[in-house]
């Protein structure tokens, strides 16, 4: 498959490549895209084949769900049958923005989007692109990180092309991803609001807005065997570098220590910025310790580079779990497939 490289710097530049990727979508085409989280991998949302289209791209499990981008709340009730006021309040205060809802879905939505659940995880971006291929589209676009499953998702169209050229029909060049990390995802289809999967709207400012918000404990804990993911980024190892991730969760001198004590060949950290003086193994830094949303935009990028250092063990510094704190957790818990040494 031929992949077009389209280069959108904003919506009022470069207007026929954004139609050009749009046209694709409609005809039932895939196209990688830029949103202000992750680059996602775009299918008309309603076209069944399209959208399993996504799943033989990625080398995704089908029953792994996906979110349904919007452009305007009017494109809501074809897809979610009610619309609790909870839902209406957080669209108020977070919409556009980094946040999915889980709600009771329509028969339009086809079950390939929803891994055959009687839910659908909805989005309404904050990124202006996203939003306007959306619209010259006209349906709400399907779309999950455009990665190879399994790997670090992509913040620029570069990891895109590293992953999926020949893959899908187009990659639409919009620049870095301003968040880092994945919309963070709520479902409001049962008795309490619960985070599935944490992300840059963090869960201090849901409950400031709902009040009782639960955390799922998948969001910290490997999923039950046989339990179904309501939500993407639940069930799986996800984010990982080729390398053998462990995280290991203690200060800095305790975690220099123990990294310094198993140097050999092919042994890295990934650290903090504070860490790397003490260091004695090749380090890449994915942030300052007390700066989660430095760690957020720099995080999968890390992965990706110690890949391209050949990395073959990986001791990754753990971050403090408050906020979007939490989020970056979250990511590299998954990336290490939860092997965890507390120091």
């Amino acid at each position: 498959m031929e992949t077009k490289i389209l280069k959108v710097a904003s919506i009022f530049e470069n207007p026929d490549e954004l139609q050009q990727a749009a046209d694709i979508l409609a005809q039932g085409g895939l196209v990688a895209f830029p949103t202000e989280t992750v680059y996602g991998l775009g299918a008309n949302g309603l076209n069944e084949d399209a959208v399993r289209a996504i799943y033989r791209a990625k080398g995704r499990p089908s029953d792994n769900p996906l979110i349904l981008h919007i452009c305007d709340m009017e494109m809501l009730p074809q897809l979610a049958r009610e619309v609790p006021s909870a839902a209406v309040r957080l669209a108020l205060e977070f919409w556009p923005g980094p946040l999915t809802m889980v709600l009771p879905k329509t028969s339009q939505v086809p079950d390939a989007v929803s891994g055959g659940l009687d839910t659908v995880a909805i989005r309404f971006p904050g990124n202006l692109i996203a939003r306007e291929l959306i619209r010259r589209c006209g349906k709400p676009v399907a779309a999950p990180s455009a990665n190879l499953s399994g790997s670090p998702s992509p913040t620029t169209a570069q990891h895109c092309i590293d992953d999926l050229m020949g893959r899908v029909d187009a990659i639409v060049d919009g620049g870095i991803c301003g968040v880092g990390l994945e919309s963070t995802v709520i479902s409001l289809a049962g008795e309490v609001p619960t985070v599935l999967r944490p992300g840059g709207i963090t869960v201090e400012q849901l409950r400031k807005v709902l009040g009782d918000v639960q955390v799922d404990p998948a969001v910290t804990h490997p999923m039950a065997e046989g339990q179904k993911a309501a939500s993407p980024g639940m069930k799986y190892k996800h984010y990982a570098p080729k390398a053998r991730v462990i995280l290991v969760d203690g200060n800095q001198a305790d975690f220099a220590g123990y990294v310094n004590e198993r140097k050999a060949d092919g042994v890295f950290a990934l650290c903090f910025s504070e860490d790397i003086a003490a260091l004695e193994v090749p380090a890449v830094c994915y942030g300052g310790e007390k700066r989660p949303g430095e760690q957020a935009h720099a995080l999968f990028d890390a992965l990706r580079r110690l890949d391209d250092q050949n990395a073959q063990l990986v001791f990754a510094h753990c971050p403090n779990q408050d906020g979007l704190g939490l989020a970056v957790y979250n990511r590299l818990l998954r990336a290490a497939a939860f092997d965890v040494v507390r120091l």
